[in-house]
């Protein structure tokens, strides 16, 4: 048994939320783990499909994105059909060709803003990376390097703006918390009180960006 084991088995076991998908967000601050988390859950999901939200957003909307992830995405999904999205090439500056997103059992979809309120009805579960805006972007820049610091300055901005008006961590059912063997995750602010589950790992994490 691995770290996200139980994790999985627990997602597998809900209600499908998206038609016959059970749509799981992975939200956070920008560099708080998020990637890496859902990654993982992903490989213990038998390769779970996952969506980036860093592939919707681009350098003109960083979060006005909700509109093509519905028609795009949640509505294919919801209809059982596969979804077809086109990802934003963050070098290039423009959109790619269209990828394919199936309606597998489980779904996941990471990035800043997972857990927006227009998604929300349509989730199975909403996990929330808990570590704090200044420590998460800290981290971000130390991956990006000082050639991103505008960019970086920008983001956090926009950020701050957006969970200012629709917070995500208020209506998690999980808070993640990264730890030297695994993670803590623990009930959320909206779900029923349970016990909290300690998921260790054997060896060493890597940084999770």
């Amino acid at each position: 048994m691995n770290d996200l084991t139980e994790q999985a088995a627990a997602l597998r076991a809900l209600p499908p939320s998206c038609g016959p998908v059970r749509l799981i967000a992975v939200d956070g601050h920008a560099g708080s783990g998020k990637s890496t988390f859902a990654t993982r859950l992903s490989a213990e999901l038998a390769g779970a499909p996952v969506l980036r939200l860093d592939d919707m957003a681009t350098h003109e909307q960083f979060f006005a994105w909700g509109e093509r992830l519905r028609t795009q995405v949640i509505e294919p999904l919801s209809r059982g059909a596969s979804a077809r999205y086109a990802p934003y090439d963050w070098t290039l500056r423009r959109f790619t060709a269209p990828r394919t997103l199936p309606p597998a059992p489980v779904v996941i979809i990471e990035g800043v803003g997972a857990g927006r309120r227009a998604l929300r009805p349509y989730l199975a579960r909403l996990f929330w990376m808990d570590r704090g805006a200044e420590e998460s972007w800290e981290r971000g820049r130390r991956r990006d390097g000082p050639t991103l610091s505008a960019f970086w300055n920008e983001w956090t901005t926009a950020e701050t703006r957006h969970f200012a008006g629709d917070p995500s961590r208020p209506f998690a059912d999980a808070l993640v918390t990264e730890r030297q063997m695994g993670y803590l995750v623990r009930t959320g602010p909206l779900t029923t009180a349970r016990a909290d589950q300690i998921i260790t790992q054997g060896d060493q994490l890597r940084p999770p960006y």
